[in-house]
């Protein structure tokens, strides 16, 4: 590590996560980003328009209802014939497991359905009951918004995902690429598929509304960067999400699945043994653990 950014290997790990809601997955396809990711592209990108809605003094900001937005270097999904003329970004939504693959970046109007179809809560917290009932309303999710985003599916590939930001510390942009490419080889290892390029869309066809995956026996892993998701002293840090449904390895229901599942201190040395436990057994390995959440989005703790 470069001098005066060592890693901490003393502090405890357990619970050292920040309580989120959902996580945005913004698909940039690039491994690295500006310290600030809202500035990337002088402030034209999804992120600053999701952090602008729903960040500190956003109109949909909510202080219990933690959004957590993230670039990562998953490519974006190639938009249909009929508008491959205009720009469109890709996201993941965990632990929601949604692929939003098209938004149009010619208006706003996709990022306020994105916000109001998917990211705020179904049920305010209790401390809002003060509210006016117009404030209220707005903070809270409409369903009817959804039918504004083409093409959204279901995930059912297990994601795997790590802090490679070096635009913001360079210990995760050392670690980040070595841990991608330890995983990626350990999960071809343990009978996964590994996906690198763009996730296939097809419109129209409801046989074919969940994105590719463990289906039939076809088990798909996806492995990208993300940028800062906090702890920098504890890179490598990296994040397990196993989707609804995931079976485990004798076809019964994946302990973790609809879990995500955070470890810190990660060297390449760990993965083959945290592909094996946590991604094909559903067992956390306590001394990497940093947290977790549910498909209820409770955190998880040991």
């Amino acid at each position: 590590m470069p001098e005066g950014l060592g890693i901490d290997h003393e502090a405890p790990l357990n619970g050292v996560i920040s309580g989120y809601a959902e996580q945005v997955l913004v698909c940039t396809g690039q491994d690295d980003w500006a310290s600030k990711i809202e500035d990337e592209s002088g402030g034209d990108n999804l992120a600053a328009d999701l952090k602008e809605l729903l960040g500190r003094g956003g109109v949909y900001s909510d202080p219990f209802h933690n959004v957590s937005i993230l670039n990562s270097s998953f490519p974006s999904s190639t938009p249909p014939p009929r508008a491959e003329e205009v720009q469109s970004t890709s996201a993941y939504l965990l632990p929601s497991f949604k692929y939003v693959p098209f938004l149009p970046r010619v208006s706003f109007d996709s990022v306020q359905a994105l916000a109001k179809g998917y990211l705020l809560p179904e049920k305010l917290h209790s401390a809002h009951e003060g509210l006016s009932p117009i404030h209220r309303d707005r903070l809270t999710r409409k369903d009817a918004y959804q039918n504004l985003l083409l093409g959204v599916q279901d995930v059912r590939d297990v994601l795997v995902l790590i802090c490679g930001h070096g635009g913001r510390d360079a210990r995760c942009g050392i670690f980040g690429p070595l841990l991608r490419a330890e995983f990626e080889d350990k999960l071809g290892d343990a009978g996964f598929e590994v996906a690198r390029g763009a996730v296939p869309v097809h419109l129209g066809d409801e046989a074919a509304q969940e994105i590719e995956g463990d289906v039939e026996g076809n088990k798909i892993a996806r492995v990208g960067l993300i940028s800062h998701v906090g702890g920098h002293k504890f890179a490598g840090n990296v994040i397990v999400y196993i989707p609804p449904g995931h079976e485990g390895p004798g076809g019964e229901e994946h302990a973790l699945a609809g879990c995500g599942i955070w470890y810190g201190r990660v060297e390449p040395k760990h993965v083959e043994g945290l592909v094996n436990e946590t991604v094909v057994r559903g067992r956390v390995v306590e001394d990497r653990f940093r947290g977790g959440i549910d498909s209820k989005r409770r955190m998880l703790r040991i």
